[in-house]
């Protein structure tokens, strides 16, 4: 099927091609019933125009940028959807592709978001080197969420880390855990304070700390487990809920009851968290709302009201379900 142009919508109105471009573009040049006019003929046809080609046209982009780290992963529909709504109601529209956790896969991934000259790029979690993220921020703003960043033309939406795993342990020491292992991010972002947050937890605890390297993904929880089955702690702490899923089944095929043999806390507090038959405690992080900053930080860049960064850090909180109960094996 030919898809129709402003041309065919031009003629159906009987009206020029340019009057049908200042109606799409919302120009208030326009008188009502042409307008009117347009919009008929435009529905009737069903033409919507090419986002791309009218930016390029007007040199104006209304086009936002999303690369996504993992689209497995809940944590990041979550924060797209703060993103939408807030692109919506500003009468942008956004581009999502994902860099599936590899730097190369991502650089490969921001030239492609970087070829429809967005007005400007939000990248979720990304794992690209630092100076490729400062070449996209000479191009255009660029906003970063769970990753840190210290150039001043780039803002970033973060969650206290060290603070969130802190409460975990706080919590699981509160039941009378102390063998509690952490299984961390490995190379991801926002591993790191995550890990530090653990190991100053566990140390004000005077508890010895068990960091068991993994990786955001259930795969690699699961995997993580196995090598714990020699001397399984009473508690584990994963990264992150995707992670702490996968530990759980792994924890269950192995033989062992969640929570009364080991207790799990996850990272992040997505939808499956909650789900009746996961009801996993986890630490949450308010992902709805870290989508909207970061489009409400990006549209303040796009508009030029300011050039300094912003730097939000959003504080975590714990959500107590069914994965966590005391000891019943000797801590």
């Amino acid at each position: 099927m030919v898809r129709p142009t402003m041309e065919d919508v031009a003629a159906r109105a009987g009206v020029s091609r340019a009057l049908v471009s200042l109606v799409m573009r919302g120009s208030p040049k326009v008188s009502d019933q042409r307008r009117a006019a347009v919009l008929k003929a435009a529905e009737e046809l069903g033409y919507s125009p090419h986002a791309m080609a009218r930016s390029l046209a007007s040199r104006t982009s209304h086009v936002l940028g999303v690369m996504v780290s993992d689209l497995h992963n809940a944590f990041f529909a979550e924060v797209v959807d703060g993103l939408d709504a807030v692109a919506n109601e500003q009468g942008f529209e956004l581009i999502i592709n994902t860099g599936g956790r590899s730097p190369t896969r991502e650089r490969r991934a921001l030239r492609s978001l970087l070829s429809f000259r967005p007005a400007g790029l939000v990248l979720l979690s990304p794992v690209v080197p630092a100076a490729d993220i400062g070449q996209a921020a000479d191009q255009t703003p660029v906003v970063l969420v769970a990753r840190s960043s210290r150039l001043s033309t780039v803002d970033t939406v973060n969650d206290d880390g060290e603070r969130g795993i802190g409460l975990a342990v706080d919590h699981l020491v509160s039941l009378g855990h102390k063998r509690i292992a952490h299984l961390d991010g490995g190379e991801g972002t926002q591993a790191a304070p995550r890990r530090r947050g653990y190991l100053t937890a566990m140390a004000s605890h005077g508890l010895p700390p068990r960091v068991v390297g993994s990786e955001y993904t259930d795969a690699a929880g699961a995997r993580a487990v196995q090598g714990l089955l020699g001397d399984m702690p009473t508690a584990i702490i994963s990264c992150n809920d995707f992670n702490a899923i996968g530990a759980i089944s792994a924890l269950e095929e192995a033989g062992f009851r969640v929570p009364q043999d080991v207790s799990v806390v996850g990272y992040d507090n997505t939808s499956l968290a909650a789900l009746r038959h996961v009801s996993l405690t986890t630490i949450d992080q308010p992902r709805n709302e870290f989508g909207r900053l970061a489009a409400e930080a990006l549209l303040q860049r796009v508009r030029g009201e300011r050039d300094e960064p912003v730097r939000h850090l959003l504080h975590p909180s714990l959500v107590v379900r069914a994965t966590t109960a005391p000891p019943v094996r000797p801590a």
